[in-house]
């Protein structure tokens, strides 16, 4: 082979070396703006999250990372979204666990979660409380709950929507303490609230980053936390392992997940942005002030926690038979 000859093939595989490093998370990755898909409506808690996260990881990463609004059906429209992208890095989808590990065991939705999916990284969670307004006569969750048993007291709760986090932890109280509280259902976390606030409702779970505004403010009163240990946001509402449900966990993650089909080296360099993203110093503040806690996870860890959390809330739907009207 001629010495030209030999130059031209080089030059053709140097040529190819950048479209390629892109395609792996390589030195040129991103190569333009980021779509991050947000499966709900702008201006709720995973919303305002991942604007805060995408805004610094593309200061962090010299490429705009840009929030996309798609929601509806559980989260079903934007996921569908993401799981049809080009697999390069470009398009990412930040989610809650309500959309992630619930929605396909409730909605018959057009993708494959486990499948179509790679899990970037956990990161964050957000313990829900059990609340009732606050000029209400109980004082404590006892208290509610022995009412809810009083022969003709009819008890209501507001539910956000049905395969909801929110919604799931109410089940499983009353499931566990054995009482019947009438479910009415609304467009959303902003309505179930007003109508409790309005006393159209007398009861509803919230995470925390919305609840946290109206506890202080004594609009809302917490009867319990939903996670194993009492959490620091309101380090005085028992939780209810505390209150005898043991085992009682209903906790809110959100994730970051990537189309199938993504290079491993690419996964690995967005889990090691998010990750310091999370953890820098200076971002503290904002998870705090937000209730957040971060829960920033090796690559290796997801498979495990998503088929753990995915068969958990399966069984749950199914024992309750929970069913979308």
């Amino acid at each position: 082979m001629t010495p030209r000859r030999l130059f031209a093939l080089g030059a053709l595989a140097l040529g190819a070396a950048p479209p390629l490093a892109r395609a792996q998370g390589g030195p040129d990755w991103p190569a333009r703006p980021v779509t991050v898909i947000v499966p709900w409506p702008a201006g709720g808690p995973t919303d305002a999250f991942a604007r805060v996260l995408s805004e610094r990881l593309g200061r962090d990463l010299g490429r705009p990372f840009v929030v996309e609004n798609r929601g509806g059906a559980a989260g079903s429209i934007g996921m569908l979204a993401a799981a049809r992208a080009r697999p390069d890095g470009h398009t990412l989808v930040i989610a809650p666990n309500s959309t992630y590990a619930i929605a396909q065991h409730l909605y018959p939705v057009q993708y494959d979660q486990e499948r179509d999916f790679a899990g970037v990284s956990l990161l964050v969670s957000s313990p829900l409380f059990i609340l009732v307004r606050g000029d209400a006569p109980y004082r404590s969750l006892a208290e509610y709950l022995e009412a809810a048993r009083r022969p003709g007291q009819r008890m209501t709760h507001a539910i956000s929507g049905v395969g909801a986090t929110s919604q799931l932890a109410i089940e499983m109280m009353k499931q566990m303490a054995n009482v019947e509280i009438q479910e009415i259902a609304y467009r959303g976390g902003g309505p179930a609230l007003q109508a409790v606030l309005a006393g159209e409702a007398g009861m509803l779970a919230m995470p925390a980053a919305a609840a946290m505004p109206q506890i202080a403010s004594g609009a809302l009163r917490a009867l319990a936390a939903t996670t194993r240990a009492r959490t620091p946001f309101a380090p005085d509402v028992p939780t209810f392992e505390e209150l005898g449900f043991r085992g009682f966990e209903v906790v809110e993650h959100v994730a970051l997940l990537a189309p199938a089909g993504t290079p491993e080296p690419l996964l690995r360099r967005l889990n090691a942005a998010a990750t310091a993203a999370l953890r820098a110093p200076d971002m503290q503040p904002r998870w705090q002030q937000m209730a957040l806690t971060v829960e920033a996870q090796p690559l290796e860890a997801w498979p495990e926690y998503f088929r753990a959390e995915s068969d958990k809330w399966r069984d749950f739907i199914r024992a309750r038979g929970i069913r979308v009207q």
